[in-house]
């Protein structure tokens, strides 16, 4: 529609289409855009690659990571290295997305913490605690501002790890030491990991939390909470009215979990409990 109009897609746009088709699963589609993207030389398109990186990544193509990694590798910008160290963690490369950071802090003095929060997320990806762990303590020793990111980084390092109760105090200790408010993401990767389990009480702790830091209306947390009690076999008493108050309404997919926890209410011993 854009082309029919007499307008040419500039690379963000182009890069966004792609990004739906991956996830869309048009794989070829989004290669085809990708090519576009890239141009005659990516040496003389230098604002490609970041845009390339993270795509050729959620491909899985490795070898395409590597290949524009190369074009921008000799004379690398700081968002270039950035995408970098996300794209060869997506991919696996581990040990080439620490090259980049250590290249990146040999390069510039004082980095913010959004660089080590993408080492860390490539850490908690591929379940590496310690490296994490050392990686965290270096970002303290440096220096740098710990915010709702880093956290947020941290307790997806220990919840893949599966050490989910340590990544549980972790965020009690932060709220309660640095008096500030988690991501709604640390909540809900902590409300998703207890709903897995069936842990009920833990579940509805988080979902207290999230209301109570303000992150209401979203059907998401309404989603997980009922999950934990469809994976306990535990019928959810009172959950629509107490969706009604809050003003949500089940879509469909919330209709079929309420759906399943009613018929929990028939057991034998649910009804012996009532």
């Amino acid at each position: 529609m854009m082309k029919s109009k007499g307008m040419e897609p500039d690379l963000g746009t182009q890069a966004m289409v792609a990004r739906h088709y991956i996830f869309g699963g048009h794989s070829e589609k989004a290669e085809a855009i990708l090519k576009g993207i890239e141009g005659e030389d990516i040496k003389n398109n230098r604002f490609a690659c970041r845009l390339l990186l993270p795509l050729y990544a959620s491909l899985g193509k490795d070898a395409e990571v590597e290949r524009i990694w190369k074009a921008c590798e000799n004379k690398s910008r700081l968002e270039e290295c950035l995408t970098a160290i996300e794209a060869w963690g997506e991919v696996g490369k581990v040990e080439v997305a620490e090259e980049v950071f250590e290249h990146m802090v040999k390069t510039w003095k004082n980095l913010s913490s959004k660089y080590y929060d993408a080492l860390l997320k490539v850490y908690a990806k591929h379940k590496l605690l310690g490296k994490g762990k050392d990686l965290a303590k270096r970002m303290a020793d440096s220096g740098c501002r710990i915010g709702p990111l880093t956290w947020d980084a941290i307790v997806k390092l220990y919840v893949e790890a599966g050490e989910v109760e340590k990544a549980d105090s972790i965020i009690q200790r932060a709220v309660q030491q640095n008096h500030m408010r988690p991501l709604y993401n640390s909540y809900l990767t902590m409300m998703e990991k207890y709903a897995e389990r069936g842990d009920v009480h833990n579940a509805e702790k988080f979902f207290y939390k999230l209301k109570q830091s303000g992150y209401v209306g979203r059907m998401r947390q309404y989603q997980t909470l009922l999950q934990a009690y469809v994976n306990a076999k535990r019928p959810a008493y009172g959950f629509r009215e107490r969706m009604k108050a809050d003003n949500m309404f089940p879509n469909r997919a919330v209709a079929a979990q309420l759906a399943t926890v009613d018929g929990f209410k028939n057991h034998p011993l649910s009804q012996l409990l009532d």
